[in-house]
């Protein structure tokens, strides 16, 4: 077992599997030293997380589905390599389904920054942006991730 799987299993975590893909693109490309991870979207025991912002979600629960978005985006780097080869976790790009009012969704976004923090420590501080979007379908966010790889 890596030790980066290890640290997640500390912390009560699972990597789900990664969905296939619903359209013409890959969850995760590798392309030099960098994992381009595409939009992953929170999903809890096998029910994607739904709500908005403002509306349907309070904050905290908000945070929880960036977080879960997050776990995501490592399931899907694994797919390519081990998690032990992330050397940075670069950028992360967060888009929270929230209302045209609300104005929490860097406060949203803190729930996959700080997990990525916790399970990489400071390889894991990163660049990221957080916009408030209409998510499709009523998911409640979706996070897409960059993360520098070892050879």
């Amino acid at each position: 077992m890596s030790k980066i799987e290890a640290r997640l299993l500390e912390l009560g975590i699972e990597l789900p599997e990664v969905p296939k893909p619903v359209a013409n693109y890959v969850p995760a490309k590798r392309t030099g030293n960098l994992i381009y991870v595409a939009g992953q979207i929170p999903v809890e025991n096998g029910v994607i997380v739904k709500g908005r912002l403002g509306k349907d979600l309070p904050l905290e629960e908000s945070k929880h589905a960036t977080k879960l978005c997050a776990i995501g985006c490592l399931a899907a780097i694994k797919t390519i390599c081990s998690l032990d080869k992330v050397t940075s976790i670069v950028a992360m790009h967060g888009l929270v389904n929230s209302t045209q009012e609300n104005t929490e969704q860097a406060d949203a976004m803190n729930g996959a920054s700080n997990f990525v923090v916790e399970v990489f420590g400071e390889a894991g501080k990163h660049t990221r942006t957080a916009v408030g979007v209409s998510v499709p379908h009523n998911i409640a966010a979706s996070v897409y991730m960059i993360a520098e790889v070892a050879d």
